[in-house]
């Protein structure tokens, strides 16, 4: 139960019930009297001032609440007004206007004005008292709109109170906080609590705390969603698996589990301790299919006064646009499915958001790729009637302009001009050539996540299915809301009380309890030995069983992705050991993969193979990891006049890798580094031998002006390259490759560990001896995610899992198998 935007309460600062456990407030030794209530802030309300921020300030805040007042307002009256208070007969004609008298003729009447179509305010406030239906639904949007107004005081209040924080704690005055990213607010944040030693039950914040308090129903919804626990797909009969997830159904879905009455969690920080014992858990189910029943019915009962604001807004919203530009409709966006099943643990909304970004141009080519040859005739014999229809039309307007004046005209001309664009978009431009697996693969770079079958199958209509689900077309998004009202009690009455058990062992499963920060998801830790999936590099380091396990390696991506989004973070032991594997092996393949220097000499021709725009130095370092295996399997010469070497999008992905982890450790910027090289590792002792690329000039002749947007573009360039590589293994280790002539056979991780001679130390490599014989990087090509966000380094330690495309005793006796 929602409108499109207007509910999303996850979103909004409207509730300011704490979010931190007790007593913290009473911990502030250190803090001078006058910044103990601003520092109350702080530790209560961290995802409060993380929407500060990300909403502009109290100035666009408290705007943008006036408005939301406004517009529930105007909807309400301006429908009102169009019900009760026009006379259509007279507006369309269908009556005469008495302006001076009986008229005998009706063709002498006078031409009808606006005003003559309106009826007296006592005429109209005299059929409004006579419907009581229209009294009971002014009533019903009266009350909810005091209840906003009240919402919005109380907003104002605190508002203010995280406005003075910024001022007086952060030192960041409002004209400038557009010019400050998160990274910055949120080192602030630690560097406050560090000088004013404000104790919140541990010693230091750390920047997963934060993202902990921010994101921890988020991070429960995406687990969720990761295990398939939630109820959206739904099997239809001709429609196969669609998948449905709302505004309204998701609105519903957080009001039962987390913030509702009767909700599995007691307040913002703490779930209820009677979910956390398993001696009641049937009667628990039994408890929570009763909350689910009464939601499901209060939305049965609420449906026609949903269904009709929804309609109301819908209305009011696109119907201009549509009209102005009607191939909006068949534009695409990220589907609410899409945007947790791609979400990674602890990923902030502004990064989802930039990342998926990046990935809405080369998702939207592949679904352009696929065009049906039936369709594209009728398409093209539609536009050809349809436009020679309009061009008629538009001659004889232009003829003679009274042809406007008769009735329906200006109708069909907008309908032809709809019907042409619409049968436009189903013909294919025919000077374009696609090549449906590389715009995959480069979808994937950016969105990390992909199920195994889609390897091979980019040609295939079942794939291309299964991504609409995750990208859809607007028109798609309309609609699903539009029927939000009737199809989400059903969901919740007959589909999501059948889960009332799972429910309720889920949150006992993975719920832990954190110190200073309550009780949140155990998959949003991204502890490899708990939750690491062994088919992506964590076999030997992980102990989940297959329900512990989260599924398409979300536990490893999210520690990667964390870890270069927060190169400072301090990953704890497990999972510095699984980077520093993760490291030794990207140094292997480095080895036998192309030059830095090649790939960035090919990048042109690669950018221009996978159909991109001149990007940058980061989009073409990616284009070229993506297409150098189509260009060495394809026997073309280098510039230097030899023939390239055949290798893979792994070797290519490593050896990038390794020259961006060298130039990084040598110029690191505000003393960060964003590499997976461990910190004990010396500049000059690196263990990246890769030759240093065009990248160390960039880094040396950037100003200081430009020297975070390069970081950070290199920085998502570094993380995409991360997952392309982890998803190359990860393929190699689920289907082996058949034996090929000079492919070497991947050194599994494991087994890399035993032959190194690896050692760590607090969690971190000390020494690292590689053998020169070992040569890796024959890789079957598995093109998959190169990721946008933005830095890869302080890490967590993914799970190993069958990472080994042969027997464990088999592969340690053949470690270096040269098929």
């Amino acid at each position: 139960m929602a409108n499109f935007e207007a509910y999303q309460e996850y979103q909004r600062i409207d509730d300011y019930e704490e979010d931190s456990p007790p007593g913290e407030e009473d911990l502030l030794v250190h803090v001078p009297e006058g910044l103990k209530g601003l520092f109350k802030i702080f530790l209560n309300h961290v995802v409060h001032i993380y929407h500060f921020h990300q909403k502009n300030g109290f100035a666009c805040m408290m705007l943008s609440e006036f408005f939301e007042l406004a517009q529930l307002l105007f909807v309400v009256t301006f429908t009102t007004f169009l019900v009760n208070c026009v006379e259509y007969d007279v507006l369309f004609a269908n009556r005469a206007v008495n302006h001076t008298g009986p008229i005998q003729n009706p063709l002498d009447r006078n031409k009808v004005t606006l005003p003559d179509a309106i009826l007296p305010t006592q005429e109209c406030t005299a059929r409004i008292q006579e419907n009581s239906w229209i009294i009971f639904l002014l009533i019903m949007a009266a009350i909810f709109w005091i209840y906003r107004l009240v919402k919005v005081i109380c907003n104002f209040l605190n508002y203010w109170e995280i406005r003075q924080f910024y001022i007086k704690a952060l030192k960041i005055r409002m004209d400038e906080l557009c010019n400050y990213t998160w990274q910055e607010v949120q080192d602030r944040l630690i560097s406050l609590q560090r000088e004013q030693q404000m104790c919140i039950h541990k010693k230091e914040l750390t920047e997963l705390d934060i993202y902990h308090r921010i994101l921890r129903f988020k991070n429960y919804m995406v687990a969720m969603i990761n295990k398939s626990l939630l109820p959206v797909h739904l099997q239809l009969p001709l429609l196969g698996n669609v998948v449905f997830l709302t505004q309204g159904l998701k609105y519903n879905f957080e009001l039962i589990l987390f913030w509702g009455p009767g909700s599995l969690f007691q307040n913002k920080w703490n779930l209820h301790p009677k979910y956390k014992r398993s001696g009641n858990r049937l009667e628990l189910a039994q408890q929570l299919s009763r909350v689910i029943l009464l939601m499901g019915l209060a939305n049965l009962l609420l449906c026609p006064f949903i269904l009709v604001w929804q309609v109301l807004y819908a209305f009011f919203s696109y119907t201009e646009v549509i009209r102005r530009e009607p191939g909006s409709l068949g534009a695409r966006r990220w589907s609410l499915y899409g945007r947790l099943y791609l979400r990674h643990f602890n990923e902030l909304d502004h990064e989802l958001h930039g990342r998926l970004g990046r990935g809405y141009k080369p998702t939207s080519k592949y679904m352009n790729s696929f065009t049906s040859p039936l369709l594209t005739v009728i398409a093209k014999n539609i536009a050809f009637f349809s436009g020679s229809v309009l061009a008629v039309l538009i001659v004889l307007t232009v003829y003679d302009e009274d042809v406007l004046t008769v009735q329906h005209i200006l109708t069909a001309i907008t309908v032809l001009g709809v019907t042409i664009t619409i049968a436009r978009s189903f013909i294919p431009d025919e000077h374009m050539a696609w090549c449906p697996e590389q715009l995959l693969q480069c979808v994937l770079a950016h969105i990390h996540y992909m199920p195994d079958h889609w390897r091979g199958n980019a040609n295939k209509s079942e794939t291309r299915d299964e991504v609409a689900q995750l990208f859809q077309y607007k028109a798609v998004f309309i609609l699903e809301e539009l029927l939000s009202p009737i199809v989400t009690p059903f969901i919740l009455i007959f589909l999501l009380r059948n889960k009332s058990l799972e429910i309720i062992d889920f949150f006992r499963n993975f719920t832990v309890e954190v110190v200073g920060v309550g009780d949140i998801c155990s998959f949003a830790q991204m502890d490899i030995r708990r939750h690491g999936n062994p088919t992506w590099l964590s076999e030997g380091q992980t102990e989940a069983s297959v329900y512990q396990q989260a599924e398409n390696g979300k536990t490893e991506l999210s520690l990667m992705h964390f870890t270069i989004k927060n190169p400072r973070w301090q990953p704890p032991q497990e999972s510095s050991v699984f980077i520093s594997h993760l490291k030794e092996k990207v140094h292997h393949d480095a080895q036998a993969g192309p030059s830095t220097q090649l790939l960035l000499s090919e990048a042109p021709l690669c950018t221009s193979l996978q159909s991109n725009e001149s990007g940058t130095g980061a989009d073409n370092l990616l284009a070229s990891v993506l297409a150098h295996p189509i260009i060495t399997a394809s026997g073309l010469q280098g510039r230097d006049h030899r023939l390239i070497p055949p290798s893979t999008a792994a070797s290519a992905a490593a050896s990038v890798l390794a020259s961006l982890s060298t130039s990084q450790l040598a110029h690191t910027s505000r003393g960060r580094s964003h590499s997976l090289l461990p910190s004990s590792v010396h500049p000059e002792t690196t263990m990246y031998h890769s030759e240093r690329t065009v990248i160390d000039s960039m880094s040396n002749s950037d100003s200081r002006v430009r020297s975070n947007a390069l970081q950070s573009e290199f920085a998502s360039a570094e993380m995409s390259l991360h997952a392309i590589y982890m998803h190359e293994l990860h393929q190699q280790s689920s289907h082996p490759p058949r034996t090929s002539g000079q492919w070497h056979n991947p050194v599994p991780m494991r087994d890399l560990h035993t032959h190194t001679g690896y050692q760590a130390h607090s969690g971190l490599s000390s020494s690292i001896s590689v053998p020169t014989t070992v040569h890796l990087g024959g890789w079957q090509e598995v093109e998959e995610e190169e990721e946008d966000d933005q830095e890869i380094n302080s890490g967590s330690t993914p799970k190993q899992g069958t990472g080994d495309a042969m027997p464990r005793g088999k592969m340690r006796s053949e470690r270096v198998l040269i098929l």
